[in-house]
């Protein structure tokens, strides 16, 4: 049975919204030396610590033409078709948040505006794990893509599933690495013999891999530092246990640290999702994992009212939010979660693969501060600016004022000096 709270259990809530696998800190101590190593042993160091966490020997880490191939012939027509039919969903979605360059006159003789410019390349983090992560090649992939950025690597732990490099491949990836861990991001961050290093790292991983990418953060760019994934649902007295418990079910069975919390106005509605869970908790063949999460870091939370459930929701930031009432005026009611669905039919599942949207989001109250990978991860936006004489003229007071208080005499002279 799912734990039953209210709002007064703030503690138990708080619980669940921090949870971590390890001491975060701890975990980048660990993992320096690792950085370290490979930063300055290159290919040696990634051939050491493959060996001692992966127990494989590697000499070539580049994925070849052959074993590309090869990937194609063991990987069903069904699973092609399905990843070429994400790839075309998500990078329709993509193309659509392209920002515009423009240019605009802001007063007399002062034109400003923004370039958009891709970043020449980025490393794709792909984990192993439990399961084969087709998706996230799909969503970290074909974004960089519609970007425009020409240098597209994935690194993924050795013995990689052969629908992840057909996946790669599909997307337009233009390296493919057997490299997992921390000594992966190392590699892209500061680059080996084999491994270019990138502009910027995304996608997500463990605890490890999230300290990593902590460490190497200034050496080149990251994504964000994501937790254990998460799914928060508002329900009301109309809303369908059936569909709420398979939700809670679908999060719970990512890994035990999964969050699945619902937040509902009705204690029958509660009562009836905890009897459901354990009718389809025992059908599945994950359910040792999905239990121990949903004993753990599930919960339901009866608020009094919509607006108290809302309040919870941007309180706690989750990562997916699913809002079980049709109506499209609650949208205006959420100010913090990664990726929204709204409806009954609007599954998580659709948004893990498929329907356009990027999953890589935000966790552990995260999304107060930003949304998932987009295309915005991906590009940047110089600023522009054009003045002619007459519109350096308008603003020169201005500008002489606000340098002598400054005490910045050079600037003061470089506008001076223009007659």
């Amino acid at each position: 049975m799912v734990k039953i709270l209210t709002l007064k259990d703030r503690e138990k809530i708080d619980k669940i919204r921090e949870r971590r696998a390890e001491n975060t800190n701890q975990v980048v101590e660990l993992v320096k030396p690792i950085i370290s190593d490979v930063k300055k042993e290159g290919d040696k160091a990634l051939e050491k610590y493959t060996e001692k966490f992966d127990g494989i020997k590697v000499k070539n880490f580049k994925v070849g033409k052959e074993e590309i191939k090869e990937a194609y012939a063991n990987v069903s027509d069904n699973v092609i078709k399905a990843i070429k039919e994400s790839a075309e969903n998500i990078r329709k979605y993509h193309k659509l948040q392209m920002p515009k360059e423009w240019m605009k006159k802001i007063s007399k003789g002062v034109e400003a505006g923004q370039l958009v410019r891709p970043l020449d390349s980025v490393g794709c983090y792909v984990p192993g794990g439990n399961y084969p992560l087709v998706s996230t090649v799909i969503m970290t992939v074909v974004p960089a893509r519609v970007a425009g950025v020409e240098e597209v690597v994935i690194c993924s732990p050795p013995e990689i599933n052969a629908a992840v490099i057909a996946a790669a491949d599909i997307c337009g990836a233009t390296a493919i690495y057997k490299i997992g861990g921390a000594q992966a991001i190392a590699a892209m961050a500061y680059g080996t013999e084999s491994v270019p290093k990138v502009n910027k790292i995304i996608g997500p991983g463990n605890i490890y891999v999230a300290a990593a990418k902590k460490i190497v953060y200034g050496e080149c760019g990251i994504d964000f530092i994501a937790g254990p994934s998460e799914v928060m649902i508002v329900a009301n007295e109309n809303s369908s246990p059936q569909y709420i418990a398979a939700d809670m079910l679908s999060q719970a069975e990512h890994d035990k640290l999964a969050s699945s919390v619902l937040v509902t106005t009705s204690k029958e509605i509660a009562e009836k999702v905890n009897i459901e869970i354990e009718k389809q908790l025992n059908k599945l063949s994950t359910r040792d994992i999905a239990k121990a999460s949903l004993d753990n870091y599930g919960a339901i939370v009866i608020v009094d009212n919509i607006d108290e459930a809302f309040d919870f929701v941007n309180y706690f930031g989750p990562e997916h939010l699913e809002i079980m009432i049709n109506k499209k005026s609650l949208l205006e009611k959420v100010k913090n979660a990664g990726a929204v669905f709204l409806g009954d039919y609007s599954v998580e599942a659709a948004g893990d693969y498929i329907s356009g949207p990027n999953h890589v989001l935000p966790t552990n109250g995260f999304a107060k501060i930003r949304a998932g990978l987009s295309i915005l991860d991906y590009i940047k936006m110089p600023t522009v600016q054009s003045l002619t004489k007459e519109g350096l003229n308008k603003l020169k007071e201005s500008i002489l004022i606000l340098a002598e208080a400054e005490g910045l005499e050079a600037h003061k002279r470089s506008v001076e000096i223009r007659k």
